[in-house]
């Protein structure tokens, strides 16, 4: 089971993008057994050894296919029960294969909502998810500072406005399905956005209860695109 989870949160394009990290500079690997080398949380990050196993596969898992551990599992793993419970909701939304969500456009929706609710741990790592699904390397960087301004398509633009909508508790009418159903997208879509939006408006609210902090290689992926040459190259020579 716990493989399944890390396998669904981690694809392959992620797992590519954080691994290429690895080859240009030396990441030291975090171990819970250990106290954690920055202060990324104002609480507890629990030894490794008093965590549940469950837990730790997932951990080990995902650092050993994408070269570091994202902060968000140390810090959510002060509250084990918690944690499980988040992984798999975010499991659901973030990933589920049927509706009219593409992976980059949940991640755009989480940029949007988490910049009006300064989350900067959710800002910062889920732009960079959103560069590696997308292909876009700025397109997130725009919404950040403004998705209004931002080059969005008129399918994009109807998805952040119907997100922003639900962050900002703005009543919800008609009218607002009617946009949406205008650029392609149905009901169910739109509880997906609405789902979204409400389930990282939590995680940014934890966020900054625990003052968590993005891990540094978060602002550097998807930014350049990969060297398939040198990819090509690594395999060959393995």
């Amino acid at each position: 089971m716990a493989s399944n989870l890390v396998w669904k949160l981690c694809r392959p394009p992620v797992f590519r993008q954080l691994a290429s990290l690895r080859s240009g500079a030396e990441i030291r690997h975090f171990s819970s057994s250990d106290p954690p080398p920055e202060n990324i949380s104002r609480y507890p990050v629990p030894y490794k050894k008093d965590l549940p196993h469950d837990i730790v596969d997932v951990m080990e898992e995902v650092e050993s296919k994408g070269g570091f551990l994202p902060n968000v599992f140390k810090v959510l793993s002060h509250r084990p029960a918690e944690f499980r419970a988040f992984f798999s909701y975010y499991n659901e939304l973030m990933n589920k294969e049927t509706g009219g969500l593409t992976k980059a456009d949940r991640e755009l929706i989480v940029v949007a909502t988490s910049v009006h609710n300064k989350c900067l741990y959710c800002v910062v790592s889920h732009s960079a998810l959103h560069r590696i699904y997308s292909k876009k390397p700025t397109l997130s960087d725009q919404v950040i500072v403004n998705y209004e301004n931002a080059e969005l398509s008129a399918r994009e633009r109807a998805m952040l406005d119907f997100a922003m909508a639900v962050c900002r508790c703005d009543t919800i009418t008609e009218q607002h399905f009617q946009s949406l159903e205008e650029v392609g997208f149905d009901r169910e879509d739109a509880w997906d956005i609405s789902a979204i939006t409400a389930f990282f408006a939590m995680s940014n609210r934890l966020a900054h209860l625990t003052d968590m902090r993005p891990n540094l290689e978060f602002y550097n992926m998807g930014r350049m695109p990969r060297d398939k040459n040198k990819d090509k190259g690594n395999v060959k020579g393995e």
